[in-house]
């Protein structure tokens, strides 16, 4: 069984789609500070109820500076990993294929531009420093050097769940900033055929191990949502940190246990859980080890 998805058409709504980041950010094009930025379901300040109403808006946007510095930091190792797949298949002549995989790179390096472009204009307008997990280069190195099956899996749940993301959660707020709402509009409309492209390098990467070595592979990708975890943790305290710059103050010890506690599974379940549960996401890992796909079943409601 393979995905029902198929290179030529996925390489033509690629070439339909066209925006540059100088369109998009920058040069007078300014993020909104009195409004939030990502919506509720994925920040989750509202259960931190001794937050102010400012506090919790000041939270909401660190988070979301985080959200697009964590998808350009996985970009930074789902580009090489696309293009040593593409490099392996140049000699089957499969032109479509090629230049699908191609496009795939090429707009994965826009949008680590177009990340990077976000950070500074958000640091230069909220005024505080928001540290950040890394460097980008020896969690790429981490990454890259598993299993490529267990790569390929771990960014597969990352493309689906930028879809479910903007669809099921950003599109209709209207009372988030307008620009950055676009930005996720725009990544969200690329990312719709890096998931299709990463089913069919899944499955193709798949049809050539036994079943043991498929079930190694789902659980290489437990593996690394672990190795990710914990870089999570690390960062809702690195956002509480920032919290306490950005607010002026300073939060008891077990205020700051609640903040991290909370924002530490909104993390797990922007990054792992919502990958995890999405159901085009189950559907690959159920073609590659029914096994698996049980024993990831089983521990995805911790990330939720």
């Amino acid at each position: 069984m393979t995905a029902h998805f198929n290179y030529k058409d996925t390489l033509a709504r690629a070439e339909r789609i066209r925006w540059r980041v100088e369109d998009l950010i920058g040069d007078g094009k300014r993020l909104d500070f009195t409004k939030r930025f990502l919506p509720e379901s994925l920040a989750r300040t509202e259960p931190v109820s001794f937050l102010s109403p400012r506090e919790k808006r000041l939270l909401n946007q660190i988070r979301a500076h985080g959200y697009l510095y964590t998808f350009g930091l996985v970009e930074e190792f789902i580009l090489p990993f696309v293009m040593d797949h593409t490099r392996a298949l140049i000699d089957e002549r499969d032109d479509y294929r090629t230049r699908a995989l191609l496009q795939f790179a090429g707009e994965e390096a826009k949008h680590i531009h177009l990340f990077k472009k976000f950070r500074e204009e958000f640091l230069s307008g909220f005024g505080v420093a928001c540290d950040v997990i890394g460097p980008p280069e020896a969690i790429s190195a981490k990454v890259l050097g598993a299993d490529p099956l267990a790569v390929s899996l771990l960014i597969l749940g990352i493309e689906w769940m930028t879809q479910a993301h903007y669809t099921e959660s950003v599109r209709d707020d209207a009372e988030l900033d307008p620009l950055f709402k676009s930005l996720l509009k725009h990544h969200w409309m690329e990312e719709m055929q890096h998931a299709q492209l990463d089913s069919l390098m899944t499955d193709a990467i798949a049809a050539s191990r036994n079943a043991d070595e498929r079930l190694a592979g789902v659980r290489g990708y437990l593996e690394l949502g672990a190795f990710l975890d914990g870089g999570l943790a690390e960062q809702a305290k690195m956002d509480l940190d920032a919290l306490e710059r950005a607010a002026g103050r300073r939060f008891d010890a077990s205020e700051r246990a609640e903040i991290v506690r909370t924002q530490h599974q909104a993390l797990r379940w922007t990054f792992i859980g919502s990958g995890l549960v999405h159901p085009q996401t189950k559907a690959a890992l159920h073609r590659v080890s029914p096994q698996g796909a049980k024993e990831i079943a089983d521990v995805a409601p911790a990330f939720c």
